[in-house]
């Protein structure tokens, strides 16, 4: 993501809820049914084992509610321990619906890459969690059920607003790993975010 200090002016907003609701609900699917004995196995995100990336996926799904109702985004920490995490989970999607059902989209908010409405955060959000959707289930030997479409809709995104070159380290995303133009969406979108998509555990 750019995270060049920049304010996005509304002016038409789509409304990626629906969208976003299709990211949530396959993050959600991979946490909820993560076993606790892979919790020390390895993710492609090197600062991450398996329990911490879920904790990185509780705090994003709790951290999107916070940047919805205009509430600090740094009001919820980057990892949200978490001893039960399909519990957890949907008490963080609960929260986080609340939020999304009364939004303001073209309202302008605080994000961690500055200022955006709503509705432009909620796309950066959106390749977020599908990206580390990958981590989760490559990690957990299981990719098979991913939603391609959502990659093709979360690389539009993620190719608009996280620069291709000049990553220092504060953004969060590592070089872009090139792949093939005819690869699949999921392999193009995380070779955008910085993955290999050969990686193994």
């Amino acid at each position: 993501m750019d995270t060049t200090a920049t304010t996005q002016t509304p002016t038409t907003i789509p409304d990626l809820r629906p969208v976003l609701a299709r990211a949530l609900d396959q993050a959600g699917r991979l946490v909820t049914s993560t076993d606790p004995s892979d919790a020390s196995r390895p993710t492609p995100c090197d600062e991450y084992d398996v329990a911490a990336l879920v904790d990185h996926l509780q705090a994003v799904v709790r951290r999107i509610g916070a940047v919805v109702r205009g509430e600090p985004f740094f009001s919820v920490p980057r990892e949200w321990h978490s001893e039960d995490w399909a519990a957890d989970w949907v008490a963080g999607r609960a929260g986080t619906d609340s939020a999304l059902a009364g939004a303001d989209l073209e309202r302008v908010v605080d994000v961690p890459w500055g200022q955006a409405p709503v509705g432009a955060a909620l796309g950066m959000y959106v390749s977020e969690l599908a990206t580390h959707a990958w981590d989760l289930a490559v990690a957990t030997g299981r990719t098979a059920g991913l939603d391609d479409e959502l990659a093709a809709i979360s690389l539009t995104g993620a190719m608009d607003k996280l620069p291709r070159e000049g990553r220092g380290p504060e953004i969060p995303f590592g070089p872009v790993v090139d792949v093939p133009q005819d690869a699949p969406a999921y392999d193009r979108l995380v070779g955008w975010n910085g993955r290999d998509p050969r990686w193994t555990p």
